[in-house]
């Protein structure tokens, strides 16, 4: 067995293949490209990993940036051979420099800023997103909507939550869950299982941990950053948040007077 933290080979690894299945349907990729559209970019993709939601916003001609804290996350989204109008950035979320770049649009798609765990860390990352916004640019992004069911477990045991091909093999994931409610953090343990002709060949694991988020908390956040005409959904086909919803899906804009 080896282990990774922080997204690193482990994860860059099984990302493409797990995801395809488990987050493409949702219909964020679709979502995120209609606004690169619609803002004509340039995009800045914060966390972008290997590309699942960034490389179809620059296959379309649009200049995009993406910057993401890991080499191994970044590497497979090189080994695609983006585009020459994608440039790829190693850096924090909370601390990037992008000189004198500004964006139309910046995004941080499938629950990127769950992984800032401190407040200071959290003002930081919108602080630096509104800086590199153009005037009256658009900060877009997505957490998951806290279920209060789920929530209140302490732990989620070992379960299995998705199967996929790589290759030959057949990977099977499996992920359990310990929570810290004092400060909505989860600690998340995912194995990677491989299976080659009905036998287990290896058993890799990669640990990481997510903040959870509730709606007025990120609405506060947002205001205190100085971001305006603040938008809530609850669905990426932009239908509104409602007791139903699974997601929370932002899109905030700088206001069109601030200053660098």
């Amino acid at each position: 067995m080896s282990s990774d933290d922080r997204y690193g080979e482990v994860t860059a690894r099984f990302y493409d293949g797990a995801y395809a299945k488990l987050r493409s349907p949702s219909g964020d990729v679709a979502f995120y490209h209609a606004l690169a559209r619609e803002t004509g970019g340039p995009v800045l993709e914060l966390g972008c990993g290997t590309g699942r939601t960034l490389l179809p916003i620059a296959n379309e001609g649009i200049a995009c940036t993406g910057i993401d804290a890991s080499p191994a996350m970044l590497a497979a989204f090189a080994a695609k051979r983006p585009p020459a109008n994608l440039d790829l950035v190693e850096a924090r979320m909370q601390d990037f420099d992008l000189g004198d770049r500004r964006f139309a649009l910046v995004t941080a798609p499938f629950r990127v800023f769950q992984h800032l765990y401190e407040v200071g860390d959290q003002l930081a990352c919108l602080a630096n997103v509104k800086r590199h916004l153009v005037p009256g640019g658009a900060f877009a992004f997505d957490c998951f909507k806290p279920r209060l069911d789920r929530i209140a477990k302490r732990e989620e045991p070992e379960t299995e939550d998705g199967r996929f091909r790589d290759g030959d093999d057949e990977i099977v994931r499996t992920t359990e869950v310990t929570r810290e409610h004092a400060i909505q953090r989860q600690q998340v343990r995912m194995h990677y299982t491989r299976f080659r002709d009905g036998q287990v060949v290896s058993r890799e694991r990669s640990d990481f941990s997510m903040r959870w988020f509730f709606r007025y908390e990120l609405e506060h956040l947002l205001a205190r950053a100085g971001f305006a005409e603040v938008s809530l959904f609850g669905d990426f086909d932009c239908s509104p948040y409602g007791e139903d919803s699974q997601e929370l899906i932002f899109v905030a804009r700088r206001p069109e007077e601030a200053r660098a």
